[in-house]
C-alpha cells in the first residue's frame, strides 16, 4: 500500500468508523445487539431442532422454513461478531480481502433470505390455488431444487461484484469506512475511480434478486387473495383473511426494511445520521428476531401453521418424557384443502 496526493493505492487493510457521530455511547449500543443476536440464534436454533426431530414437520413449508432460519443464523453471525469487536474490543481493522469475503457473505444470505420467501409464497399459491396438485408439484426432488438454486443464484451474481472492485478500483481517497461492515456501495464510496459500472451491476444484481422476488411473491399473495374472496361462505372467507394478514405483514416488513437499507446507502445522506445508521444495522437483526416466547419472527406461516409447529415442538417435550400425545389434536397446515373444508 502506497499513499499518494492524498489518495491511499490498494490498502490492505481497512479501518472501521462504527456508527458516524456516536463513537462514544458505542459500547452501550452494542448491549441491545448482542441480545438481540443471542436471542436471534436462541429462537432460529430452536426452530431448526423441532423441524428436524419432528417428522411431520418435514413438509414444503417447514423446510423452506428451516432454510429461512438457517440463513437468518448464518446472516446475522457474518456481521454482529465484528460489531461487537468494534465496539467493545476496540478491533476496528480488517484485511481488504476478507472485507470483500464479508461483503459476498452478507448479500449473498440476504438474497438467499428474499429467494426463501418467494418459494414459501408459492408453495401457499399451490396449496390454495391447486390444492389437488400440490402434493404432486411440490416434490422432495423439486424442493432439493429450488433450495439449490435459491443458495446459487446470489451467491454467484455477488462475485462479479467482487471481481469490479478488486480488478476495476486501486485508488481510494481513505481507509476509514463509515460502517460495522463492508457493503458493497460503503466501499465503492471510497474510490476515486469512476464507479458508474460499479453501481450499476450493483443496482441490476439488486433488481435480478430483490426486485423480481418482490414482484412474484407479490403477486403470489393476489391470486391467493383473489381465490379466498371467492370463496362461497363469509365465515370462510374472514377466517381466511385474518390467517393471511400476518404472512403479508411479515412479507412486507422484511421488503420495506430491505428497499429502506439498498437507498439509503446510496442516499442516505438526507437522512440524520443517528437515526441512519442503527435503522441499517437493526434491518439484519430485526428479521432473525423471535415473535413470542418460542419462534422467530420470520415465520411468514398461516395462522394454524403456527400452532402445527408448536403442536410439533409439544411433541418433542412429550417424546423427551416419556409420555405419548394425542395425534389427533394436531392442527394441520393451512392449505388447499382446508380451504375447502370452509
Amino acid at each position: 500500500m502506497s499513499i499518494t496526493n492524498g489518495t491511499v493505492f490498494m490498502p490492505s487493510v481497512l479501518t472501521f468508523i462504527g456508527i458516524p457521530g456516536l463513537e462514544t455511547v458505542q459500547c452501550w449500543i452494542g448491549i441491545p445487539f448482542c441480545a438481540m443476536y443471542v436471542i436471534a440464534l436462541i429462537g432460529n436454533s430452536l426452530l431448526l431442532i423441532i423441524i428436524k426431530s419432528e417428522p411431520s414437520l418435514h413438509e414444503p413449508m417447514y423446510i423452506f422454513l428451516a432454510m429461512l432460519g438457517a440463513t437468518d443464523i448464518a446472516l446475522s453471525t457474518s456481521i454482529v461478531p465484528k460489531m461487537l469487536g468494534i465496539f467493545w474490543l476496540h478491533l476496528p481493522e480488517i484485511y481488504f480481502d476478507a472485507c470483500l469475503f464479508q461483503m459476498w457473505l452478507i448479500h449473498t444470505f440476504q438474497g438467499i433470505e428474499s429467494g426463501v420467501l418467494l418459494a414459501m409464497a408459492l408453495d401457499r399459491y399451490v396449496a390454495i390455488c391447486y390444492p389437488l396438485r400440490h402434493a404432486t408439484i411440490f416434490t422432495r426432488q423439486l424442493v432439493i431444487h429450488i433450495g439449490v438454486g435459491v443458495a446459487l443464484r446470489p451467491a454467484v451474481l455477488v462475485i462479479p461484484c467482487l471481481s469490479l472492485i478488486k480488478c476495476r478500483l486501486k485508488l481510494y481517497r481513505t481507509r476509514l469506512i463509515s460502517h460495522t461492515y463492508c457493503e458493497h456501495m460503503a466501499l465503492v464510496k471510497l474510490a476515486t475511480e469512476d464507479v458508474y459500472i460499479n453501481k450499476f451491476y450493483g443496482l441490476l444484481g439488486a433488481f435480478i434478486v430483490g426486485g423480481l422476488d418482490f414482484i412474484l411473491t407479490t403477486l403470489c399473495y393476489i391470486q391467493i387473495f383473489i381465490t379466498v374472496f371467492h370463496l362461497p361462505q363469509k365465515e370462510a372467507r374472514l377466517k381466511a383473511f385474518n390467517t393471511c394478514v400476518p404472512h403479508i405483514f411479515v412479507f412486507f416488513q422484511f421488503y420495506l426494511l430491505a428497499f429502506f437499507s439498498f437507498f439509503t446507502h446510496r442516499s442516505g445522506s438526507y437522512i440524520p445520521i443517528w437515526i441512519l445508521y442503527p435503522s441499517i444495522h437493526t434491518y439484519h437483526l430485526v428479521q432473525p428476531l423471535p415473535s413470542g416466547s418460542t419462534f422467530p419472527q420470520p415465520f411468514c406461516l398461516w395462522g394454524e401453521d403456527q400452532a402445527h409447529l408448536r403442536q410439533g415442538s409439544k411433541s418433542i417435550l412429550f417424546q423427551r418424557s416419556g409420555l405419548t400425545l394425542d395425534r389427533d389434536s394436531t392442527p394441520y397446515g393451512f392449505n388447499g384443502s382446508s380451504v375447502g373444508d370452509m
